[in-house]
């Protein structure tokens, strides 16, 4: 288990606020927050599915696109994928977070 884990699980067993735990070892609550919405989201990582309607290129150079959203996500586009889309992609899986 991670010195993380076990730091925010010893939170939770202690009684304590965020405040108190973090004031009495030095922390900062900002991060320690921080790390523990990581940790929940990375337990609960959601996919969106989508299906765009067209034909799918067959040629050998085919290529795709990976754009990593900040906030952990990917994002997969092919080449020639219209710009539109990609933003509403994007706001989509920014508001799905």
């Amino acid at each position: 288990m991670s010195a993380i884990k076990l730091l925010i699980r010893g939170q939770e067993r202690s009684g304590q606020s965020v405040a108190e735990f973090c004031r009495e070892r030095e922390l900062h609550a900002s991060d320690f927050f921080a790390w523990r919405k990581r940790l929940r989201e990375g337990a609960t990582a959601r996919f969106l599915e989508v299906q765009v309607a067209g034909p799918r290129p067959h040629t050998a150079g085919y290529s795709r696109l990976e754009l990593r959203l900040q906030n952990g996500r990917s994002l997969m586009v092919g080449r020639g994928f219209d710009a539109e889309h990609v933003r509403a992609l994007l706001a989509l899986a920014e508001a799905a977070g």
